[in-house]
């Protein structure tokens, strides 16, 4: 009955579900002020759909007159969840604001080589609100997933940091969330086009699988990676041990980097746990022909160790830290 609005972050619609005798005796009133204020989209028995505009009036309606227990709500066809939980997402709305005006510019960090050479730059998201305020990519990612809005942000993100490219001679690592993707075909090829737009040769970005903890359909990134490396993109894989614990699915991926996480890296010298995990991922990115890359290094008895042992990319910052791209030029 609702529509998705993940694309574009337009009013969300809220589908609401009524359970209980005295509850349904309500609904026709309901419906009826709702179409009067132009606020209704549909309705049917026990389920209505109405404009978010008209959800915080409603829930102060249910609250005072109605059983809150048993009514439910949901957007996009997600799982149905208490009504008590609906302001939580109304608190949210602000990050529709920042997607729509795409308030999204980027900083760099650099990516050095074994002579501390830069290569390369990861392109990081920064986020302000409409005061000119800071908004942390936590928060402003927590937002998005609570509104079904993160395939928006992810995509606001990355034609930035394309965008920004431009103005780089160098390789560029950009972020994205393959659990936000619904069809490479589609999703992606804005992505292709503007690079194409700009003149910048695909083999200059290096895309960056994150939130790997959340991918549980392997074919689905799969997907997504061949379609990136038909149009001549690179791409790597962070967390790897964590969200992709098999050899077997390293040589299905077969990125062209794999980074060792920061967790791995930070005391990586006087730790043998850790030193145990950086050696086997080592081991895997020969194993799969990918360039092994250290992020978060801030001691250089980790950079020397990691070095010797045969760590061929580093970031973190020992090196440098994230600054605007005019500053960092």
């Amino acid at each position: 009955m609702s529509q998705c609005h993940a694309c574009h972050p337009l009013e969300l619609y809220y589908e609401i579900r009524f359970f209980g005798k005295d509850n349904l005796n309500y609904v026709p009133q309901i419906v009826n002020y709702l179409h009067t204020n132009r606020l209704l989209i549909n309705h049917r028995n026990d389920i209505i759909v109405v404009k978010e505009s008209g959800i915080a009036g409603l829930y102060d309606f249910f609250s005072d007159h109605m059983d809150m227990d048993h009514i439910s709500y949901r957007i996009d066809d997600q799982e149905w969840k208490p009504v008590h939980d609906v302001l939580g997402l109304i608190e949210f709305k602000w990050i529709d604001q920042v997607i729509t005006e795409q308030s999204v510019t980027c900083h760099i960090q650099p990516i050095v080589d074994r002579n501390e050479r830069v290569v390369a730059y990861e392109m990081l998201s920064r986020f302000t609100d409409d005061s000119g305020c800071s908004i942390s990519p936590y928060q402003a990612f927590s937002a998005a997933r609570r509104r079904n809005r993160t395939y928006a942000l992810d995509r606001v993100c990355r034609m930035a940091a394309v965008r920004s490219a431009a103005m780089i001679n160098k390789k560029v690592f950009i972020n994205f969330i393959p659990t936000a993707i619904y069809s490479p075909e589609h999703c992606l090829k804005s992505t292709v086009r503007l690079a194409d737009q700009l003149g910048i040769e695909p083999s200059q970005f290096v895309f960056e699988v994150v939130e790997t903890e959340r991918v549980e359909d392997i074919e689905h990134l799969k997907k997504i990676l061949m379609y990136y490396k038909e149009k001549g993109f690179h791409y790597a894989l962070d967390d790897v041990g964590e969200g992709f614990n098999t050899l077997e699915v390293l040589e299905e991926l077969s990125p062209h980097y794999m980074k060792l996480d920061m967790k791995f890296v930070q005391g990586v010298s006087r730790d043998l746990l850790k030193q145990e995990t950086a050696e086997t991922i080592l081991k895997a990115a020969a194993r799969v022909g990918a360039v092994p890359l250290a992020e978060g290094i801030e001691e250089r008895e980790d950079f020397i160790w990691l070095k010797n042992r045969g760590y061929k990319l580093f970031q973190g910052y020992l090196f440098g830290r994230p600054s605007a791209i005019s500053e960092a030029l």
